[in-house]
């Protein structure tokens, strides 16, 4: 905690949290006591000066050989202020900066609404940089092929939702069946606070940034890897209705009974929910088992006991009824796909 907020030194840390537990110490009686670590005299002494630059420590009166730790609450409370005044000054310059920026935006002609972005790392970079540098919210359209990162090594995605960045995500079925993303990932964004829907398909990929900004790729094949940065204008609101209109058609995901109403959700188990959502989603029975890690013949039982309890034969009906009967938390103007009658 030390090392990452405050911005000592692993040895600095070291040498406070020793130091805290000694009544006072030369640089010898200091060596000694990080002897384990293989700390000289010299380096002793070199630390104890760097932790009484950083007003952790504090010479002996009438004795300048001898050091004692500074109290914690109030050397380590003077950095935290210090660290806290400095971010304060950056997001008024962050302010000072993004308003400038907005004025040079007003200005600038067709070509400069778009940047074009080319090679694998570039675009890897800008998108780990767009979510890390989010603020409110990402709005994203999953679907295939993979090519720059995937879901499991997109830890930008992570930070942000760390720091309470709102995430919708819609998701193409096709990735569902691919097991490109997996259930447990959907179930881990969820918990973590994201909003995950699925589509029968979704147009493009996609992510917009705050409502500001848009990241997307340089084409649809995916042959040439690149993308293009879209800033504020008359393209970037289109992108957005685009998002809104999907989002509002998309499947919830459904991660337990939490995200049923009524009735049914005291006649159903978080995995007849999981069932009911992989359905609503449009995936098959053999789809759905793979998802689950479970038997075809469990998820044909389960998907009876839907049935029966729908009071209906086929899974379009199932699909339906779910829907017209308010089954699922859709969300604000959600709605519900009906699943395939297929296998």
């Amino acid at each position: 905690m030390l090392v990452d907020v405050l911005g000592l030194t692993p040895d600095e840390t070291l040498a406070y949290g020793e130091l805290i537990t000694m009544p006072s110490a030369t640089a010898a009686e200091f060596a000694a006591a990080l002897s384990a670590f293989g700390t000289s005299p010299g380096e002793a002494r070199l630390l104890l000066r760097r932790l009484e630059e950083h007003g952790l420590a504090a010479r002996i009166t009438g004795d300048d050989r001898r050091f004692a730790a500074a109290p914690p609450a109030i050397a380590l409370g003077a950095l935290l202020a210090r660290q806290q005044d400095e971010v304060r000054h950056a997001e008024i310059e962050l302010s000072r900066l993004d308003e400038a920026y907005r004025l040079a935006a007003a200005g600038r002609g067709p070509t400069d609404v778009i940047d074009v972005i080319h090679g694998e790392d570039a675009v890897r970079h800008r998108f780990e940089q767009v979510q890390l540098g989010a603020r409110e919210r990402v709005d994203a359209f999953v679907r295939p092929p993979v090519i720059v990162t995937s879901s499991q090594e997109n830890s930008a995605e992570n930070k942000a939702v760390a720091r309470g960045v709102q995430y919708r995500v819609v998701v193409e079925r096709s990735m569902l069946e691919s097991q490109d993303v997996t259930v447990d990932e959907a179930i881990e964004a969820t918990d973590a606070g994201e909003e995950v829907r699925f589509a029968d398909s979704v147009p493009l990929k996609l992510m917009v940034v705050d409502r500001r900004l848009a990241l997307m790729p340089l084409t649809s094949s995916g042959d040439v890897v690149g993308a293009l940065l879209v800033r504020e204008s008359t393209l970037l609101d289109a992108l957005i209705a685009l998002f809104e209109n999907v989002w509002d058609q998309a499947t919830p995901m459904l991660v337990g009974t939490s995200g049923l109403t009524g009735d049914v959700a005291q006649q159903l188990d978080d995995e007849d929910a999981q069932v009911l959502g992989l359905l609503l989603a449009g995936l098959t029975d053999q789809t759905v088992a793979k998802q689950l890690g479970t038997s075809l013949r469990t998820v044909q039982r389960r998907v009876r006991a839907l049935l029966d309890l729908a009071g209906v034969e086929t899974r379009m009906q199932l699909g339906w009824h779910a829907a017209n009967n308010g089954w699922v938390h859709a969300g604000a103007e959600g709605q519900l796909a009906p699943a395939p009658a297929e296998h």
